[in-house]
């Protein structure tokens, strides 16, 4: 989504409840639905949401619709393929409350090796929306669906109550908070695509952060030896994240990445593998000038992310 349709979003976001219809509300808190789950999805009336599915540009994925019901995942509202650029449209039938995406299938290209990968059967991308309404001929776009979302909604999703909208809201700003800059929304920023030359010339400081912490994720899969396929770093960032600790633990026992991505030998992920590490694979790929064509040519200019990892690494992980 480019900088003006974003803008033209986020201002629709902080109308008045009055003013809204057929129209969707995105933000933090706000709109139809409750904390419990949505009113149902409805019959007839249909939208349309559009967004990005991120591993790198996800092609040839399926992005499917969720209502969220009581905290958890309930009816199909949708589904539809990615193109080449990771970009989706879906009809959705009439709904209101926090929606769910999952993104299945798909391939794309390794920011870290420019090798072209498919994404496993094992893993996949989430996205949580806090509060949407679909209406009649409503439109919502520029919804992103990433590694940093996949994480969020797996805390959301194991958090007392579930997927609630005060849950996904939470997990959606700390996330964002902790990882890209205070305030980030990373459900509607769109990452840079730091493999296309120039790609950070000219972008906003967090869609530039939000592409090349990406970056780092898959630079960090190559180090650790995911030859098959960098998208099982999702999978154990996903798993680290689900209790809100990023300390390499899932619910207190270690997480084993033995076959991730496929890895020989793997072994327990490592305590510091979404903070220190992760902050390390940035400095890397940063470096990697043949790898990274976004215009990013100095790790000083990344400092205030890795300064902010390193800040998550010393609070033993506490999202």
């Amino acid at each position: 989504m480019n900088p003006e349709n974003a803008l033209i979003l986020r201002t629709s976001l902080t109308a008045t409840l009055g003013a809204l219809t057929a129209s969707v509300i995105v933000a933090c808190g706000g709109g139809g639905g409750n904390a419990s789950g949505g009113n149902g999805p409805g019959s007839g009336a249909t939208g349309t949401i559009s967004g990005t599915a991120i591993k790198g540009p996800v092609n040839g994925a399926t992005v499917t619709a969720y209502a969220i019901v009581n905290g958890a995942k309930g009816s199909r509202l949708g589904s539809t393929q990615t193109k080449g650029t990771g970009d989706f449209t879906m009809s959705v039938g009439a709904y209101s409350g926090p929606m769910m995406l999952e993104v299945h299938g798909g391939s794309y290209t390794d920011e870290a090796t420019g090798l072209h990968m498919n994404m496993l059967n094992t893993d996949q991308l989430t996205c949580v929306v806090p509060s949407i309404t679909i209406t009649a001929g409503s439109t919502v776009v520029g919804i992103q669906v990433t590694p940093l979302t996949s994480m969020a909604q797996a805390w959301a999703q194991n958090m007392a109550g579930g997927m609630t909208m005060s849950n996904v809201t939470m997990a959606n700003s700390h996330m964002g908070d902790d990882y890209l800059g205070t305030g980030v929304d990373i459900v509607l920023t769109h990452p840079i695509d730091p493999t296309v030359s120039g790609s950070a010339n000219g972008a906003s400081i967090d869609s530039k952060n939000y592409g090349m912490l990406l970056a780092a994720m898959s630079q960090e899969a190559h180090d650790l030896g995911m030859t098959t396929s960098s998208s099982g770093m999702v999978t154990a960032m996903m798993d680290d994240a689900s209790d809100g600790t990023m300390d390499g633990r899932m619910g207190g026992a270690a997480i084993n990445m033995s076959g991730m991505g496929g890895m020989m030998g793997g072994g327990s992920m490592m305590s510091t593998a979404a903070t220190g590490q992760l902050a390390t694979a940035m400095a890397t790929f940063v470096n990697d000038l043949t790898m990274n064509r976004s215009g990013v040519v100095s790790v000083a200019e990344m400092q205030a992310m890795m300064d902010r990892l390193a800040q998550l690494a010393a609070s033993g992980g506490h999202l």
